[in-house]
């Protein structure tokens, strides 16, 4: 582990006040939990001139009814996402992927915004400043090649955050403020396919709050696949929300995480949509999960055995919901 380098604390008690903050200071960092950024630091990854302690910001640590949904602040932890009464009624898909991130511990101080905006994960980068240097670095840190990638011109780093499927599935939005204004847009437009640039964020821009909708008539679950049963990162995970029963589907709705640079709202589902759903229906859900991941060797888990994982849960887990 690295000497952590020197920094100033900001404390703000408003996200306005937070982003003037950031505006001002430049090279700052927002701070949350924690559990994945002071890592991060220790490792050399982060240097901030300033970190801007989030803590204190109440609007940010609550979970508030909407018309047809809620609005969850980003600074609610994911231990409070999962006690919820509000999540547990109508929306158990969110409760669930919390339920797969980290350990016990980790989950009473991790926040939902952190692990929205995770940072990209890849065995070339989460190592220690000997080991990377050795290495000649990478593309996502200080060098000018991606290791999993070489000929490429991107970052190939996975986006591994458990909650970002599950959102979208929700149909999320993200509340956004800056230094100037605020904006609410898309959760899927919130990210690109760049491992190092992977978040669409203005500078100095906060995750302020996530607004969700109730699915009405629909089975939804989550599927992690991981190294260990606790605690890893997801080689694998998927959301799903299924509307129908038996044969008959008549919506459906699939995010999936760790294969790709940012988290995947799985596209042509409605063209599976409306009427019989049978061995035709899965092969071209597997047709469009095939087509639109990418796992590259960014874990220690081949990539091809992901791709596998990813298309056989992907398939299991709607079956699961149409029988169920």
């Amino acid at each position: 582990m690295e000497v952590l380098p020197d920094f100033e604390i900001l404390c703000p008690n408003s996200a306005e006040e937070a982003a003037q903050m950031a505006s001002k200071k430049g090279e700052s960092r927002y701070m949350a939990g924690g559990t994945d950024f002071m890592p991060n630091m220790r490792r050399g990854l982060e240097k901030p001139k300033a970190v801007i302690d989030l803590s204190g910001i109440g609007e940010m640590q609550s979970i508030e009814k909407t018309g047809n949904g809620l609005r969850i602040g980003a600074s609610v932890t994911l231990q409070q996402l999962i006690s919820a009464d509000e999540i547990k009624s109508d929306f158990s898909l969110l409760a669930e992927a919390a339920e797969t991130i980290a350990g016990t511990t980790h989950r009473q101080t991790a926040t939902v915004g952190g692990n929205v905006c995770l940072d990209t994960r890849c065995q070339f980068y989460n190592q220690s400043e000997w080991w990377r240097k050795s290495n000649d670095y990478c593309l996502k840190y200080e060098g000018e090649i991606c290791h999993v990638a070489p000929t490429g011109k991107i970052c190939r780093a996975a986006f591994s955050g458990d909650l970002a499927p599950a959102l979208m599935v929700h149909g999320a939005k993200v509340e956004l403020t800056s230094a100037k204004g605020t904006r609410t847009i898309d959760l899927k437009d919130l990210y690109q396919e760049d491992g190092a640039d992977y978040l669409l964020l203005e500078p100095g821009e906060l995750l302020v709050a996530v607004l969700v909708e109730k699915l009405e008539g629909y089975k939804t679950a989550y599927r992690k696949v991981r190294v260990r049963g606790g605690v890893d990162f997801p080689l694998v995970g998927i959301a799903a929300a299924v509307k129908g029963n038996g044969t008959q589907l008549e919506d459906l709705r699939v995010g999936l995480t760790g294969t790709n640079s940012k988290p995947v709202s799985l596209e042509g589902t409605a063209d599976l949509c409306g009427g019989s759903f049978d061995e035709t229906g899965f092969k071209a859900l597997e047709k469009l999960v095939q087509k639109q991941i990418q796992p590259m060797r960014s874990t220690f888990s081949p990539s091809h055995y992901r791709r596998k994982v990813a298309l056989n849960v992907s398939r299991r887990l709607v079956g699961n919901l149409l029988e169920n």
